[in-house]
């Protein structure tokens, strides 16, 4: 195994385990009632921008051309982090994570869908079991997450994806992913003064939001983009499916929480059948030359 190999397997672990570490750090601040969502949203973002702000120190190239991000796409980091925060007032750690990254992967296949590319067969398949395992998860039962928690999450997926497809074609991610968060700076601060009457904060709620800020947001998201120099889109989009599994088991260890077998049973509808979009035209291939 070369050096290179070993870098690759280092940085996509080291992601995962940062955006995984997102949904444990929120859960364990909103949970606990250590602080409110807006200011949790409020001290991640402005940790962020810190941290990406020293690696655009020490990054940051002579090259004018470079793209310095966009208000649209810094909006839709922005609307990202809020709902993700609000959403996780009524969500355990592993159906945030669930939600949110299967909405993602939805959005981006139908985002491709209208751009032209039509869908095999197969990956309707997919897409349809996907959706009914997101309708098995919020189905009326006791076991069922907070509707409200729901549909914030998923617009909170929504936005990371249109925020990612965005930044798909970029030349240079890290400086313009460092400039999108500088740009969330006047969006924080309406929101700040929007709610800061009944901002709720103590040591333990501010260092997590430092944490997933700082570590698990700037940090991650930048060692992100350089494993993605090492994947495929479709190793990408499979790798991103272990995140709920992650979130899930640290929900377990770190909040205490229970994995449901509604949770388990979803998670299999859902993940299952995003494995069939991303899998599922090569394996209909490879069964027709056989």
């Amino acid at each position: 195994m070369n050096a290179l190999t070993l870098k690759l397997i280092a940085c996509t672990t080291f992601a995962l385990l940062a955006f995984a570490g997102n949904s444990i750090l929120c859960r364990l601040a909103l949970g606990g009632n250590s602080i409110d969502a807006a200011s949790f949203t409020s001290i991640r973002l402005l940790s962020g921008i810190v941290v990406l702000a020293v690696i655009l120190k020490m990054y940051r190239r002579n090259d004018q051309s470079v793209s310095k991000g966009s208000w649209s796409t810094s909006f839709m980091l922005f609307l990202y982090a809020v709902t993700f925060s609000f959403g996780y007032i009524s969500l355990d750690t592993g159906t945030g994570a669930l939600i949110l990254f299967g909405t993602v992967q939805i959005t981006m296949i139908l985002a491709s869908f209208i751009s032209g590319n039509k869908l095999h067969y197969s990956e309707w398949v997919g897409m349809i079991m996907a959706f009914f395992g997101f309708a098995y998860l919020v189905a009326p039962s006791l076991a069922s997450p907070s509707l409200m928690g729901f549909i914030l999450m998923t617009v909170s997926g929504i936005a990371w994806a249109l925020y990612t497809l965005r930044g798909r074609g970029s030349m240079n991610p890290i400086v313009e992913t460092a400039y999108n968060f500088l740009r969330t700076f006047p969006f924080v601060i309406i929101l700040i003064a929007i709610t800061f009457q009944n901002a709720n904060l103590s040591q333990q709620g501010v260092l997590l939001a430092v944490l997933s800020g700082a570590i698990a947001s700037g940090a991650g998201y930048a060692v992100w983009y350089i494993a993605l120099r090492g994947l495929s889109i479709t190793q990408a989009a499979v790798i991103q499916l272990f995140v709920p599994v992650i979130a899930a088991i640290g929900g377990v260890i770190f909040a205490n929480e229970i994995i449901s077998i509604r949770l388990v049973l979803s998670s299999l509808m859902v993940l299952g059948g995003i494995l069939i979009v991303v899998f599922g035209r090569y394996f209909v291939r490879l069964a027709t030359r056989i």
